[in-house]
């Protein structure tokens, strides 16, 4: 959510950030907000106004019945009921105009950094770095279910009797393998100086508005019946819901932030889920970082959070690259954005594994977290960053594929072995 000083001083920047995101039927908006913020102060303006003449008023009633001037009295009070009236319409107006500006404001797109590139949609997203060298082997590489078949490591048919499509038993090795990941992905990111969370896995409306855009909310979350409660589609929720009404001493700032969760996404525009494959599932596991830090700190995070994640699987001998997303490709509350793409042998070809994004203050501003100055009482809102480390289903896709051997062996890279027991492969 923009500051509304913006909409009153440079409303153009506002617009020509919506052109940029394709966003055109938003425009009116802007001059509705504009205009109801007008209203509105307007209005408290006469407020203000209207209780200090009543309350010049109300002791002049004192008076003049202390002087037996009865008749004067009632007139007074009559003038006072008056400004009650009004007094009690002009609050329900601001009231109202509140709510109004503020729904408007909720679907106003972020305004982006300067350096992400203007494109429709994801088609247009901008390769930026290759990180090791993409191996197609000489070798057959199965399909990823194929390959978990073999190990007797997953089962979708028992899943979809369960619960339907877009869920799986994983068992074995496998199940072993996506465990190891998350253990090894947790005390890595200790490593680099994160303090780990396990965070609640629901969270509340006031929570989901504040971290996400609706149009997110809509295709993603899952409600519980009868509550107040939203399954998380990532421990971002409820990470930075942490933070929510908070005022933090600037001396406290970063917080750097590691958490593991299940996700549970809709998946809604999926056009199906796959009956045979985990890439796009409805529940998943996940180890995440998030920061909330000052404001001239974010850029700076964002390169060492995607980094993070490069590092991570270039340990795990998985080739990596990343895309710069561009002005279509960005949810409304980010300011910048980058996904993390791993290489699949078999496709011949780089897939999402991970998503690296700068939310600037957007969150912040929705859920009231602040950040008190050093050396003054001046409160300022915090930046939030978050990004994947990893998703082991996409990741057992990526892991598999790249260390699968001539033989059906998959290798364990050295940096895994520990958490497996000391294997050094699948058999």
């Amino acid at each position: 959510m923009l500051d509304i000083k913006l909409f009153r001083t440079n409303p153009d920047v506002i617009r020509e950030n919506i052109k940029k995101k394709f966003q055109d039927a938003k425009l009116p908006m802007v001059d509705e907000i504009i205009d109801m913020d007008r209203e509105f102060r307007a209005a408290k303006s006469r407020c203000d106004e209207l209780r200090s003449l009543r309350n010049t008023k109300s002791k002049q009633i004192g008076g003049l019945m202390a002087k037996g001037q009865k008749d004067e009295a009632e007139a007074v009070k009559a003038e006072v009921k008056a400004m009650a009236d009004e007094l009690a319409a002009l609050e329900e107006k601001e009231k109202t105009l509140q709510v109004d500006i503020r729904q408007r404001m909720m679907v106003i797109p972020n305004i982006i950094d300067p350096s992400v590139p203007i494109g429709k949609d994801d088609a247009e997203n901008v390769e930026i770095e290759r990180f090791g060298d993409p191996v197609v082997p000489d070798y057959e590489i199965p399909y990823h279910v194929e390959i978990m078949e073999k190990f007797a490591g997953i089962d979708l048919d028992a899943a979809r009797k369960t619960s339907g499509n877009g869920f799986y038993y994983l068992a074995g090795d496998v199940a072993r393998l996506h465990s190891s990941i998350l253990s090894y992905a947790r005390d890595f990111m200790i490593g680099r100086g994160f303090t780990y969370y396990i965070p609640p896995f629901m969270i509340r409306s006031d929570v989901v508005t504040g971290v996400m855009s609706f149009a997110e909310m809509e295709n993603m979350m899952y409600k519980i019946e009868g509550e107040d409660l939203y399954l998380i589609g990532t421990s971002e929720h409820s990470m930075i819901g942490k933070f929510i009404d908070s005022i933090n001493d600037e001396d406290t700032m970063p917080q750097a932030l590691t958490s593991y969760s299940p996700c549970f996404r809709k998946e809604v525009g999926a056009h199906g889920i796959e009956e045979r494959g985990v890439y796009r599932i409805h529940q998943f596991e996940k180890q995440e970082m998030v920061v909330v830090c000052k404001p001239e700190e974010s850029k700076e995070w964002y390169d060492k959070l995607w980094k993070n994640t490069v590092d991570f699987f270039r340990t795990l001998d998985i080739p990596v690259r990343t895309l710069e997303c561009c002005s279509g490709d960005l949810a409304d509350l980010k300011v910048k954005s980058c996904d993390v793409e791993a290489w699949s042998p078999r496709q011949q070809k780089y897939f999402e594994v991970g998503s690296c994004s700068n939310l600037g203050d957007a969150q912040a501003r929705r859920l009231n977290i602040r950040v008190r100055g050093k050396d003054s009482k001046e409160l300022y809102f915090a930046h939030t960053l978050n990004n994947t480390v990893v998703a082991p289903p996409r990741m057992l896709i990526a892991f598999l594929e790249n260390n699968l051997q001539a033989d059906g062996t998959v290798r364990i890279p050295e940096a895994l072995r520990p958490y497996m027991g000391g294997q050094e492969c699948m058999k």
